[in-house]
């Protein structure tokens, strides 16, 4: 990515490609990422940009009202962490094989984790259960809508993506983010068909979300949840 400057936007420009529209898109950490056709100079970049000043304007402050509201969690016992959708208390137990676990409705953490790893030993206990359940599941999921969608993905993955939900590469291999799994089953197979649409189109154009709705008619429901409750997805 490349940082560019157009006034007061500040945005990443992602490399070009075979999309006739320039897509723009504000990330799950609030920056600006824009997608542009190959071929296109700096100049007609920024001035695209320059177009969709009041759209990013607008969008930008709905990003920042929506995380005023992120949680903040801590690694004691009560505190509540997500999966699929629910919220499930924290314990801290003394003995236990495994790092973490989902047990009798609680998560069951190590106590001695937390006690000689701290605060970075217990989140990559629950990024490794995020991850473990995640592939299983989300492997699951494509395999029942990637006929449905017509498509058929090279590859599934779940890992770090920093602030992205999901993507698709251009050898039509899928990743998803780990927090991914801390959301609804139902918004986790909207991510699902969101990325096995990319195969078919790769933008989010009229053509696109037209895809998306044969698959999912409620999709914009599914879509609108992520958006409100996104900050919400995090340790």
């Amino acid at each position: 990515m490349t940082p560019r400057r157009v006034r007061d936007i500040d945005y990443q420009l992602l490399p070009g490609t075979d999309r006739k529209t320039t897509d723009i898109v504000i990330e799950r950490n609030g920056i600006i990422t824009v997608h542009p056709p190959k071929g296109y100079s700096p100049e007609q970049i920024d001035a695209v940009v320059e177009s969709k000043r009041m759209w990013i304007y607008r969008n930008l402050a709905e990003w920042r009202d929506l995380n005023a509201t992120a949680v903040v969690r801590e690694w004691v016992n009560g505190e509540t962490f997500l999966y699929l959708g629910r919220s499930y208390r924290l314990s801290l137990v003394a003995e236990q094989h495994d790092a973490l676990k989902l047990k009798e409705g609680r998560f069951c953490l190590q106590r001695s984790l937390v006690e000689n790893g701290g605060e970075q030993a217990a989140r990559r206990a629950f990024e490794q259960f995020y991850t473990a359940k995640g592939i299983k599941r989300i492997r699951e999921r494509v395999a029942f809508f990637a006929p449905k969608v017509g498509v058929t993905p090279s590859g599934v993955a779940v890992k770090e993506l920093g602030y992205r939900w999901a993507s698709c590469t251009r050898k039509n291999f899928l990743n998803f983010h780990w927090k991914c799994m801390m959301a609804p089953a139902k918004v986790i197979d909207y991510m699902v068909v969101h990325e096995l649409c990319h195969i078919h189109q790769r933008n989010h154009s009229a053509i696109y979300w037209n895809e998306v709705d044969k698959v999912l008619p409620d999709y914009k429901e599914r879509k609108v949840w992520l958006k409100k409750h996104g900050a919400g997805l995090s340790l």
